[in-house]
């Protein structure tokens, strides 16, 4: 019978102590490469999420038209680019707004957009009002709400004649979104 000192058996030598920290020493080099690798990448991320955040968008008049071209009275939608559109912004970098001459000379306008989630509101000219077919908002022709889900009134645009041009002051739509 062959006896032996040692109880458990061992494969292979046993490691020194040099080399269980050349290991270390690679295991720390590899999550620091790994960890700025995800610095390199995540950063450029974070800030085109962020960035939004802090630029102040201009607001700028914008001429819709000249004011023979509106009846007194009579509600129409208007197009116009947006102020300050993305890249690829696509057919999001037009806007609109629903623009009124109440007298001669004094014109009101309407974001297109309802404030409850954003969709596009229409004019109805028959009932004289606004109405979002999305979720059933509904707004007088003062842009208030009349019934359905919006928790404020239509945005208003500042709008003033120049030149015989109408303007409007175009801006970020602010939209609440309450479910």
């Amino acid at each position: 019978m062959n006896e032996s000192n040692d109880s458990h058996p061992q494969s292979g030598p046993t490691p020194t102590s040099a080399e269980v920290t050349r290991r270390r020493f690679l295991e720390k080099v590899s999550v620091a490469l790994g960890g700025v690798c995800a610095a390199m990448l995540g950063v450029p991320v974070v800030g085109f999420v962020i960035a939004p955040l802090f630029r102040k968008m201009k607001d700028r008049w914008i001429s819709v038209g000249n004011t023979s071209e509106f009846e007194i009275g009579r509600t129409v939608n208007v197009p116009f680019p947006d102020p300050s559109p993305l890249p690829w912004a696509g057919i999001t970098a037009k806007g609109a707004a629903w623009l009124r001459q109440d007298s001669s000379g004094q014109f009101t306008a309407f974001s297109v957009n309802c404030t409850h989630m954003g969709c596009p509101v229409r004019w109805l000219p028959d009932a004289d009002l606004f109405m979002c077919p999305c979720h059933g908002g509904v707004y007088y022709q003062d842009g208030t709400v009349a019934a359905g889900p919006p928790p404020k009134p239509l945005v208003r645009f500042e709008v003033r004649v120049a030149n015989d041009q109408v303007e409007i002051k175009a801006a970020a739509i602010p939209i609440t979104t309450t479910l």
